[in-house]
Parts: structure tokens; C-alpha cells; sequence
């Protein structure tokens, strides 16, 4: 191919496409403008339904809260309550423990009541008083005294 027909027939398909821009562009102005009313158009379609939808979702709320909540609550919490295990048994250690402490303390309470019942058993048997009976012991010279004897410097001892 020539260079001149090479040239021609690039300038021929530029030509094509600058008329077939030539016509479009009324086109495209019309489509603009249709596609600008429709965009104004749909943004007030939706803040229509916007309006209309907001109370709506907001009743909806408020009747489930006010019925279908109760309902759904009452059934959760049966549900809860079968699902909880049962309580574990009590075992009786504790009234063991105490029956057998309560059973100490009488038995320690009876046994000082009989004692104080008894007579005494230090006290001799032919009827003497303890003050008169001393024991005695025996001093380092070999001389035997009672344990309440005084000193010489008039101290009691008692051993």
C-alpha cells in the first residue's frame, strides 16, 4: 500500500467518526437531561418511602414488644427452667454434727451435776477436819515439821 492511500483512508475513518460524534451529541444532551430528572426523580420516590416506611417499622416494634416479647420471654424462661439440673441433695452431716455435739455438752453437764452430788473424797473417812491434819516433812538436820510451820524470820512455807 502506498503512503497516500494509507493516508486517505485514515482520514476517511476520522471523518466517519467525527460525524458520527456530530450525531450523538444531541443524543447524549437528551440522555443527560433525562438521566438528571430521573436521579431528582428517584431521591424523592425513596425519601417518600422513607417517610411512609418509619412509622411503619416503628408500630411493627412496638407491637412485638408489647405482645410478641412476653410470649418469646415466657418461653425462654421455661426453657430455662427445664434446662436448670435439679438441686443437688442435702446431705444430714449437719444435724449429725450437731445432735452429737448437743449430746457432749448434756453428757458434760451430767457428769458435773453428779459430781457435786458425791462427798468428797479427800476428806477422812472418821470424820476429821482438814485443817488439823498437816502433813510433815523432814528438814535437812533431821528434825521432822509440819508444811505451815513459820520461819525464823516468821515466813510460811508451804512445800
Amino acid at each position: 500500500m502506498s503512503r497516500m492511500k494509507r493516508n486517505h483512508e485514515a482520514s476517511s475513518t476520522l471523518d466517519r467518526a467525527r460525524q458520527a460524534a456530530a450525531q450523538v451529541k444531541p443524543a447524549a444532551a437528551q440522555a443527560k437531561t433525562l438521566a438528571s430528572s430521573a436521579g431528582t426523580a428517584a431521591r424523592r420516590r425513596v425519601h417518600k418511602a422513607r417517610a411512609w416506611a418509619a412509622p411503619q417499622v416503628d408500630r411493627t416494634g412496638q407491637v412485638l414488644q408489647d405482645r410478641v416479647a412476653p410470649k418469646v420471654s415466657a418461653v425462654l424462661s421455661s426453657a430455662a427452667r427445664r434446662l436448670d439440673p435439679p438441686e443437688p441433695k442435702r446431705r444430714p452431716w449437719r444435724k449429725l454434727a450437731i445432735s452429737s455435739a448437743l449430746t457432749t455438752a448434756a453428757s458434760a453437764v451430767a457428769a458435773v451435776v453428779l459430781n457435786r452430788r458425791k462427798p468428797d473424797a479427800a476428806t477422812p473417812a472418821d470424820g476429821a477436819d482438814a485443817d488439823k491434819v498437816t502433813p510433815t516433812m523432814k528438814t535437812s538436820d533431821g528434825q521432822a515439821r509440819t508444811s505451815t510451820e513459820a520461819d525464823a524470820d516468821g515466813r510460811v512455807r508451804t512445800s
